[in-house]
């Protein structure tokens, strides 16, 4: 399975794969901390795109169904070398053992330091570090708090957002036909005043099906989406 990772960062593959394999082998896989997978982002460093770095909270499906057809206009986490080939797998490892094991892994939830979850936010927090000029953030609209304080938009990366780097954020807020919440929620209140100071906000409600347009329809400009 791990193969795949050392195929794809094709520069200094042993070194990268090690330093995977150094964050959760031989170790109780709910002990794994989110700073064990530093020596790995380091080793393979995000690149600021600024005006291009797309960060969504309950939207995965939406917004990878658009990047994957318009790399042109956004980039997500999973879009970049690390996230791609990380993103849907399981890992983990045992105390005493050398082995990686893809079935009987802690689930996210289950225990706070897991090998995935210590990943998934060591990675958001580097990926928001390097967040750059006009950032973009989906966020769902079909759910009672699109601004949820627990997820990892807002508790990893948002607080990560410098306004000396970033000039702006853009929510999209997607609207289903089962739409809940919109821009005027109350929770967006909360990601407003989470803000570093300096950093302007707009939020526009864009329709899924929209979104799906803009995706299949390369003539359309990004700036024009919505």
């Amino acid at each position: 399975l791990f193969n795949i990772l050392s195929l794809s960062l094709n520069q200094n593959t042993p070194k990268h794969q090690q330093t995977l394999f150094q964050a959760y082998v031989d170790k109780d896989p709910c002990k794994v901390l989110v700073e064990a997978y530093d020596p790995l982002i380091a080793a393979a460093p995000f690149k600021p795109q600024c005006n291009k770095m797309m960060f969504w909270s309950k939207t995965k499906d939406v917004v990878h169904g658009f990047t994957e057809k318009r790399k042109d206009c956004f980039v997500t986490l999973e879009d970049t070398l690390l996230g791609s080939v990380l993103d849907g797998l399981t890992w983990c490892g045992k105390e005493g053992s050398k082995d990686t094991f893809t079935t009987g892994c802690p689930r996210w939830s289950e225990c706070e330091n897991n090998p995935v979850r210590s990943f998934w936010i060591c990675a958001s927090a580097a990926f928001a570090d390097v967040a750059c000029g006009d950032v973009t953030a989906m966020l769902n609209g079909s759910i009672n708090t699109p601004f949820n304080p627990t997820s990892i938009f807002a508790s990893v990366e948002v607080p990560r957002f410098n306004a000396s780097r970033v000039k702006k954020l853009n929510v999209v807020m997607v609207i289903q036909k089962n739409n809940i919440s919109n821009c005027n929620h109350s929770s967006l209140k909360n990601l407003t005043q989470a803000l570093d100071k300096g950093i302007t906000y707009s939020c526009k409600d864009v329709s899924e099906s929209r979104i799906q347009e803009c995706g299949a329809k390369p003539q359309i400009a990004c700036g024009d989406c919505w």
